[in-house]
């Protein structure tokens, strides 16, 4: 293999590498957002529990909750 083939050959690796890596930092960055996402889902979940709780509570306080 001459000089050229070489470094052809290394900045291919170079590239295939770097692909790769990018790849890598796409999937974890995706990961990070869903779990995100359920993150703030299941905190909007407890949230309305809570709201359903105290009105039920206040319902129950006036004796309106039949």
């Amino acid at each position: 293999m001459n000089q050229s083939q070489n470094s052809s050959f290394q900045a291919g690796q170079a590239k295939g590498q770097a692909q790769e890596k990018t790849s890598q930092m796409a999937d974890k960055a995706r990961d990070t957002a869903q779990s995100a996402k359920e993150s703030c889902q299941e905190a909007g979940q407890q949230m309305k529990a809570k709201a359903q709780g105290a009105a039920d509570s206040i319902k129950d306080s006036m004796g309106t909750n039949k």
